[in-house]
């Protein structure tokens, strides 16, 4: 019997911490925000396939799932990072209140060297798998994200502006992995694409949960003019994705198939981020958030057609 239960002593630790390591991994999964990383792949695939200047019969396949390996790991790292700077804001909001750093399951150092683990290893990835240029993109994509942007959000409204300039950086980290080189003037009209997208997306969340924010100390709507600004951080972006979009299929010189399907998503686009300043409810705004998760993927799809 004491053989017995020296043994159940010994094998019990054990246990508790096998057991403890699969109820940790749902949030560790979390603190990666696998929803935002999914438009991160579409957008760097994107890139890549764009960018690569071969054609389909030579596609590099494993360079392409190496790119795509190692953003990940960045913006993994970048979004673990974020709800550790930002966890006592977060738990002050109900939208976020349940992240596991916020909610106090995960503790803050263990985010913090988490999240750096992740966007070193990416960068040093991308750095060894591909080049210097799309590992220097990615790390500057997390930097300027955690270290300007995230800051700013809670000292002037003009964050959103600055956040969409490390946010549209996955094009041209895709790019930049398949040819080596930014300076092609069709990677910067998809850079465009991608910059321009970011402002209706998240007026769009901003508008739904303006209360949260503010709970938070957030300024993303200035406390004067409201309306003006909403105004100028939807509808004129969406205006200007219309033609970026139109732009972005001419360059890649797409026919009348192309030109059809991003005169459909940019019109529509245009129509919900009018009705939305129009209207400033919660529902149009609930409504355009989702015409913008349907028109980025299928406005990347219409542009790689051409390539096929």
């Amino acid at each position: 019997m004491a053989g017995l239960s020296t043994s159940a002593l010994e094998v019990a630790p054990s246990a508790r911490a096998s057991s403890s390591l699969r109820a940790a991994i749902p949030d560790f999964w979390t603190l990666t925000k696998p929803e935002v990383n999914f438009l991160i792949v579409i957008a760097t695939f994107t890139g890549f396939c764009l960018g690569y200047p071969g054609d389909l019969h030579n596609f590099p396949l494993g360079r392409l799932l190496n790119t795509l390996f190692g953003t990940l790991l960045v913006a993994s790292g970048t979004g673990t990072l974020n709800q550790y700077l930002e966890h006592q804001f977060d738990a002050q909001m109900r939208r976020t209140r349940g992240r596991p750093v916020a909610a106090g399951r995960v503790r803050p150092a263990t985010a913090a060297w988490f999240g750096v683990l992740l966007s070193f290893m990416g960068g040093v990835y991308l750095f060894v798998a591909l080049n210097p240029l799309a590992s220097a993109l990615a790390l500057f994509t997390s930097t300027t994200y955690l270290f300007v942007y995230t800051p700013l959000k809670r000292k002037t409204p003009l964050c959103t502006l600055v956040g969409a300039i490390p946010g549209a950086m996955p094009t041209l980290i895709g790019w930049a992995a398949a040819s080596g080189s930014i300076t092609s003037g069709k990677a910067w009209i998809l850079y465009a694409v991608l910059f321009l997208w970011q402002f209706p997306h998240f007026m769009a969340i901003a508008w739904m949960y303006r209360e949260d924010y503010a709970r938070a100390s957030y300024l993303i709507f200035p406390t004067e003019n409201e309306d003006r600004f909403l105004i100028w951080m939807t509808a004129v972006p969406a205006l200007a994705l219309f033609v970026a979009g139109l732009g972005a299929v001419a360059a890649g010189g797409a026919g009348v198939l192309q030109y059809s399907g991003t005169i459909l998503l940019g019109s529509g686009l245009l129509y919900y981020a009018i009705r939305q300043i129009l209207i400033r409810s919660k529902i149009a705004a609930r409504q355009l958030l989702k015409a913008t998760i349907l028109y980025l993927p299928l406005q990347f799809f219409i542009l790689l057609l051409k390539k096929g």
